[in-house]
C-alpha cells in the first residue's frame, strides 16, 4: 500500500480544526503518522498565523478518493471555496505524496514541498529519508538545504484528543 503524506494547516478556530481533521482522517485511513504541530505566519497575504503540521497514513485508495474525503473533511469544518486562493480559512488539508506517484493532472507530488517551510519542515521530521518522487533527494537533505530564516517556525504544544 502507498503511504501518503498529508499537509494541515488551519489558521480560524485553529485547534478544533486540526483536532477534527486529525479525527476524521484516522476514521477514513486509520492509524497516522503526525509531526509536531508548527505556528508559521501567513504566506502570500496578510492574515493570522496558520498551525501546520504533517500526517502520513498507508492506504489502497485511489488517489481521487483520497482527494475526494480531504475536500469533504474540510468541508465539514467550515472550509469556504471560491475567491482569493491565499486567504484565511479555517482548514487546508493538501495530498503532498501519494507512495512514489508522479502525476501533474493531479498535482502529485505538490510543489509547496519545496517552497513553504510549513510543509518541508514537518515532513523532513516525520519522513526524513523518505526520497522526493522527483528530485530522489531525501526529505531531511531538502530541509537541510532550506533557508529556514525566511520563512521561521514555531513549534507549539498541542495537545490531542485521545486517539
Amino acid at each position: 500500500m502507498p503511504r501518503i503524506w498529508l499537509s494541515l494547516g488551519s489558521n480560524q478556530a485553529r485547534e478544533p480544526s486540526l483536532r477534527g481533521a486529525v479525527r476524521m482522517l484516522r476514521e477514513a485511513f486509520g492509524p497516522l503518522v503526525l509531526s509536531a504541530v508548527y505556528e508559521s505566519d501567513a504566506v502570500g497575504f496578510a492574515g493570522e498565523p496558520f498551525l501546520n503540521l504533517v500526517a502520513g497514513a498507508d492506504t489502497d485508495w485511489p488517489v481521487e478518493a483520497v482527494q475526494q474525503r480531504l475536500r469533504a473533511i474540510e468541508d465539514a469544518h467550515g472550509r469556504v471555496r471560491g475567491g482569493d486562493r491565499f486567504g484565511p480559512r479555517t482548514l487546508d488539508i493538501d495530498l503532498l505524496v501519494y507512495g512514489d506517484l508522479v502525476r501533474r493532472e493531479a498535482d502529485l507530488p505538490r510543489d509547496e514541498i519545496r517552497r513553504h517551510a510549513f510543509v518541508l519542515g514537518p515532513l523532513a521530521e516525520v519522513a526524513p529519508d523518505e526520497l522526493h518522487p522527483v528530485l530522489g533527494r531525501s526529505y531531511a537533505a531538502l530541509w537541510a538545504a532550506f533557508d529556514q530564516s525566511v520563512q521561521p517556525l514555531r513549534r507549539v504544544d498541542f495537545e490531542w484528543d485521545a486517539p
